[in-house]
């Protein structure tokens, strides 16, 4: 590994010691749970939309997990920050790797893209395309 992981390892340890946005909203428009239950992370996703119901203003989490997983949901939580609900449903897997900027394991992936695949569901429910009680990585 060269210089450039150990940058990004220190950003995941940054965010993992000081997460942005760790939280819940007053006010969100849609919240959802998620758990990965192989690593027991559990993330609880807030998203706030602008009146346009389309833009999101505002992202809060809160939870408890690996460094990964909490990185990468606070990470996730400054970059949703004025996209739209179908960027948001259009990220996948690649998205959230380049976005910690380390190879992840197999093993850690369910940990990394977990944030992500909460606040997608969570944006799928509340447009009446989606029903889960929460959203787990297991298949």
């Amino acid at each position: 590994m060269g210089l450039g992981s150990d940058m990004y390892r220190q950003q995941i340890l940054d965010h993992y010691k000081n997460p942005r946005n760790y939280g819940e909203l007053e006010d969100p428009t849609f919240s959802h749970v998620g758990e990965n239950p192989m690593c027991g992370d559990e993330i609880r996703m807030d998203i706030r939309l602008d009146e346009d119901n389309e833009t999101i203003n505002a992202v809060a989490f809160s939870g408890d997990g690996c460094a990964i997983s909490q990185a990468s949901a606070s990470m996730l939580s400054s970059e949703l920050t004025g996209k739209t609900v179908d960027e948001l449903l259009e990220m996948d897997r690649d998205d959230v790797v380049d976005m910690l900027g380390v190879d992840i394991s197999p093993m850690r992936i369910k940990c990394a893209v977990l944030a992500e695949k909460v606040a997608q569901d969570g944006a799928e429910i509340y447009r009446g395309e989606l029903e889960v009680e929460k959203t787990t990585t297991e298949d």
